[in-house]
């Protein structure tokens, strides 16, 4: 299997094309894209001159300067696209190129098999693990049968089924999140949607076995928190974490989803922001550019922080993990209390 490829940031011949060939197509990457074009359009050309190699010279120092100054102030409307990028590594991607190996294990033992939701055995270096994670699909027919990577009850109860086998082999889970919500449709909901989203988290706060989760675009609503309640909880640079998407909060405050940019700011889910609250535990550095231009480096910066971390929580008594994860999370959010007046 696959391993990811311990590379600079700095653009160079193979990665260089890789990065071209990304075609990122965001509004804000305008200029980028036309920096990568001349680029492009200079290395197809037969002859090439000295002229032509400090002309290609200038303009990669352009690009680079360019995704530097463009990445490093994304707006919360800007990162949402970006966590949404059509070639952004999801789940399936990370399992073939941070993992040594992967076994997938299938249905939930009631009504069948939810393809948005993976999990099986895998390993990590040392670590043997149970992996869970959204899927969306890369091609249309790939995105319908992952339902767009919104999960339907089954996929829940097949992630707790999964939970208790990681606990009785005491095996750490680890969980990436990348939803825009959980399935919305009118079988989910009669099938229980809203109570196993429950049992799910209720079953990973008394878990007793490690657990990391992390949110590689996506952390939309219900759905996300399915499988986020862990030891620790990271996010990556460019990914978000909410408790809606954009544009329902739009929907519901503003009556339309053409205020989504102004919801996405009002909702604070940057994980600048996710840091300064508590709500995750560390934030994960991408690739110049976002994930999607460098699978293999996202990988492997995903992988390190998987075995430093599992690494630390091993040390940890069970007991003691168990109730260090449920102060962790009673910490999030700020309340007072006043006395009643008489």
């Amino acid at each position: 299997m696959r391993q990811p490829n311990q590379t600079s940031l700095e653009p160079s011949t193979a990665k260089e094309k890789k990065r071209m060939s990304a075609g990122p197509g965001l509004e804000f990457e305008y200029e980028i894209a036309e920096l990568e074009n001349s680029i492009a359009s200079l290395e197809r050309q037969t002859e090439r001159t000295d002229e032509v190699d400090k002309e290609i010279r200038s303009l990669k120092k352009q690009w680079l300067d360019k995704v530097r100054d463009v990445y490093g102030s994304l707006n919360a409307w800007q990162t949402v696209q970006v966590a949404r990028h059509k070639n952004r590594p999801y789940t399936r991607d990370y399992l073939n190129l941070a993992f040594d190996e992967f076994v997938e294990l299938h249905g939930d033992k009631h009504f069948g098999d939810d393809r948005a939701m993976l999990s099986g055995f895998a390993k990590l270096d040392r670590f043997k693990v149970m992996v869970l994670g959204h899927q969306k699909g890369r091609t249309f027919k790939e995105r319908a049968a992952c339902h767009f990577g919104c999960a339907h009850p089954e996929g829940y109860r097949k992630a707790m089924t999964k939970m208790r086998l990681a606990e009785k082999y005491k095996m750490p889970l680890i969980c990436f999140i990348d939803t825009p919500g959980a399935y919305p449709g009118i079988g989910a909901e009669e099938r229980g949607q809203a109570q196993v989203i429950a049992e799910s988290m209720f079953m990973m706060s008394r878990l007793k076995t490690p657990v990391v989760c992390i949110v590689i675009g996506e952390g939309g609503s219900g759905g996300a928190l399915g499988i986020g309640l862990g030891d620790r909880v990271a996010v990556l640079q460019h990914a978000y974490y909410s408790v809606i998407s954009p544009e329902g909060c739009a929907g519901i405050l503003w009556k339309s989803h053409e205020h989504a940019p102004k919801a996405a700011a009002a909702l604070r889910f940057t994980s600048v922001d996710l840091k300064r609250f508590g709500v995750v535990d560390d934030v994960i550095e991408e690739p110049l550019g976002g994930a999607h231009r460098d699978h293999h480096q996202m990988a492997s910066r995903i992988k390190s922080y998987l075995s430093r971390t599992l690494s630390d929580l091993e040390t940890l008594p069970v007991d003691e993990l168990v109730n260090q994860r449920y102060e962790k999370f009673r910490r999030i959010g700020v309340f007072l209390d006043t006395a009643a007046v008489g």
